[in-house]
């Protein structure tokens, strides 16, 4: 990356973006796409410099002491080697990639994304109330959810046995594999139990570790210690959004030339606490996965998690931060994600997309699962530790093969089971 600076407006460094470039805390974002035919590096270079480096977050450094604001970390322009890197956050970063792709059957349109399902309409009175018990609901459940954050913060015994990361260790070896099932597998089970599809990813990925567990330490032959793990309460990491929705088209006018628009970090994470008892009903990890997600939803957690960053990273600094990440990185067992994707096929400056699947290296945390949707697909990414998880693959295969089981469960329970 070249020293040399662009005469343009500087830019203020959010708490997760100073985090991710302090040494020893270097986060690196691993994209892999797939494509159907052979790569032209060339059009690809070429592309990106014509639409994602004219986005200020990626063609900027960080600099630390510069001019009046001395102390401040600034954003400043620079010119980029396209063939180096490029820098943002995962969000960011696979929001704005996809902005770059096409339609298939249409070369000049963006992709199509599934929309939210939009609740029905009803009359003013019945809007009000349930607009009222909404509101009590979620003062409820932020006070509750906030309250088993700080202590788990604050009182947490130590690392949680079996699955965690080295103190300090945010380099160490690591592995990235991922393998792809197909999304009517998970709709089936989504539509028989009356769930989401990240409901049952995220039980999934619950059964396929209780599984992996139970079999590396022989637990299901060892009561005692089956028991032992039971009563620990491990905890996993997921990361909120806290932007505005953006439509696709927003995010592409995002990279032209001259555009004003600003897409920052801006990152909440919510603590999730992980079911990994051992279960004879494999549907039990769905069905709990859909009661901790139900809450985190009613919170507003992620917003608090954000203040408490930069609060904290105001008054104490960015080395108190760092320590607090730190410790609930240290304390829990993984981070999950789950990433939407395109409905339809769609190419990358001419590519035809097969697959995306995306994760990120460097952040002090053994077991990194992310989950990216690409029209029928459903792309399953797990980055880990070898000196924790040495058998990556069978882990992967474990946490598809719940999925089958929770399929046959879910077939035999309900008659519509079959119906996507």
């Amino acid at each position: 990356m070249s020293t040399k600076k662009q005469v343009t407006e500087e830019e203020p460094v959010s708490p997760f973006a100073q985090l991710f470039s302090l040494p020893g805390l270097d986060v690196f974002n691993i994209v892999t796409i797939g494509c159907k035919t052979d790569g032209d590096a060339s059009t690809i270079i070429e592309g990106l410099k014509n639409t994602l480096i004219n986005h200020p977050r990626f063609s900027s450094i960080l600099v630390t002491g510069h001019g009046e604001g001395k102390g401040k970390a600034k954003w400043i322009p620079t010119k980029v080697k396209v063939e180096d890197h490029v820098m943002g956050c995962l969000m960011s970063l696979m929001s704005l990639l996809l902005a770059c792709t096409r339609k298939i059957c249409d070369p000049e349109a963006l992709p199509t994304f599934v929309d939210p399902k939009k609740s029905k309409a009803k009359n003013a009175r019945w809007s009000l109330v349930a607009w009222l018990l909404f509101l009590v609901r979620t003062m409820f459940h932020t006070c509750v959810e906030v309250c088993k954050a700080l202590t788990f913060i604050c009182f947490s015994g130590g690392p949680e046995k079996h699955i965690t990361c080295k103190p300090g260790a945010t380099l160490s070896t690591n592995k990235f594999i991922h393998k792809i099932i197909p999304l009517d597998d998970v709709k089936n089970v989504k539509n028989a139990m009356n769930m989401t599809v990240n409901d049952v990813l995220f039980g999934m990925a619950q059964a396929g570790l209780s599984r992996y567990l139970n079999q590396r330490y022989d637990l299901e032959t060892t009561s005692d210690t089956r028991k032992a793990l039971d009563k620990i309460c491990h905890h996993g990491v997921v990361f909120f959004n806290l932007r505005p929705n953006r439509d696709i088209e927003d995010l592409a006018n995002m990279m032209a030339k001259g555009s004003k628009c600003r897409w920052g970090n801006s990152l909440g994470y919510v603590l999730i606490p992980l079911w990994l008892k051992s279960e004879n009903d494999i549907l039990e990890y769905v069905r709990q996965a859909k009661t901790t997600m139900d809450r985190k939803k009613l919170s507003l957690e992620p917003l608090f998690s954000y203040g408490l960053l930069k609060l904290t990273m105001e008054v104490f600094g960015i080395t108190a931060v760092k320590s607090l990440l730190n410790r609930i990185f240290g304390y829990t067992t993984m981070i999950f994600s789950n990433v939407v994707g395109p409905a339809e096929e769609i190419s990358f400056f001419g590519h035809q997309i097969s697959y995306i699947a995306a994760s990120s290296f460097g952040i002090p945390q053994a077991l990194i699962i992310v989950i990216q949707s690409y029209v029928d697909k459903v792309i399953i990414n797990l980055a880990v530790d070898l000196d924790v998880i040495p058998d990556p693959h069978h882990l992967c295969n474990l946490i598809i093969e719940s999925l089958s089981m929770m399929k046959s469960a879910a077939s035999e329970t309900s008659p519509h089971a079959s119906e996507v």
